[in-house]
């Protein structure tokens, strides 16, 4: 398997979060210090958004590890990309007999690849939580409804058409927000050489909001399709 300069940045991501995650463990108290009282309200805050959006707040704890390792996951990644030397650090190499400049480091949802993996993830598993809460065959029949009549069957097909939409929508709208963000980058600093350090300010924060905007959306997409996946079929 190729290790691609926006894979390398994914494994960072993965480490940084698992080290996190370890460290934070190792240092839990009865009384919270400082990273502890910040960590349980980053995760009491995740947790009160995702109990609005199911109302059940032993639901919102189900899914918990789910949603927030796929907002925090891709959050980190987001950022990381805009950090300086971010794609702008890099190699020169012939194709083509053109000269072309080759990132060491390349922000992991800026790559189709990336973005696609976590849309099959989310979909694989929200389909895992459907399964296990309603069984697998009722939970497959709101896609096979062969014996309810020609309306269900039809409708049945398009909502299986729509579950591999889903996939496209996902990969797509996240890899189409953070490229469109690096390529503006790389616009502004070439219209403004000499400024650059000061004109990319306020587009260095812009893509720090758009980063965590699509975090938010992915997450909360995949929370929403995971109630209608778990909720049982009206009739």
């Amino acid at each position: 398997m190729p290790i691609t300069n926006s894979l390398i940045l994914s494994l960072l991501t993965a480490l940084v979060l698992v080290g996190g995650g370890f460290l934070v463990a190792g240092a839990l108290r009865h009384i919270p210090g400082r990273i502890q009282s910040g960590v349980e309200i980053i995760i009491e805050a995740i947790l009160e958004v995702m109990t609005q959006v199911l109302g059940v707040r032993e639901l919102a704890k189900k899914f918990f590890p789910l949603i927030a390792t796929i907002f925090l996951f891709i959050l980190l990644n987001n950022w990381i990309g805009v950090l300086p030397g971010i794609g702008s650090l890099g190699f020169a190499q012939a194709h083509d007999g053109k000269e072309e400049f080759i990132p060491l480091f390349r922000s992991a949802n800026s790559d189709l690849n990336s973005t696609l993996a976590l849309a099959l993830i989310a979909m694989v598993a929200i389909q895992l939580y459907g399964i296990g809460k309603l069984g697998f065959f009722r939970h497959w029949s709101k896609f096979f409804a062969f014996t309810k009549g020609p309306v269900y069957f039809f409708v049945g097909i398009l909502e299986l058409i729509g579950e591999f939409a889903k996939v496209v929508s996902f990969s797509f709208r996240l890899f189409g927000n953070i490229f469109a963000g690096e390529v503006l980058l790389v616009i502004v600093s070439a219209l403004l050489p000499f400024f650059a350090s000061f004109g990319l300010l306020p587009f260095l924060f812009l893509e720090f909001f758009v980063g965590f905007i699509q975090a938010l959306v992915f997450a909360m997409l995949t929370l929403i399709f995971l109630k209608v996946a778990t909720s049982e079929i009206q009739h």
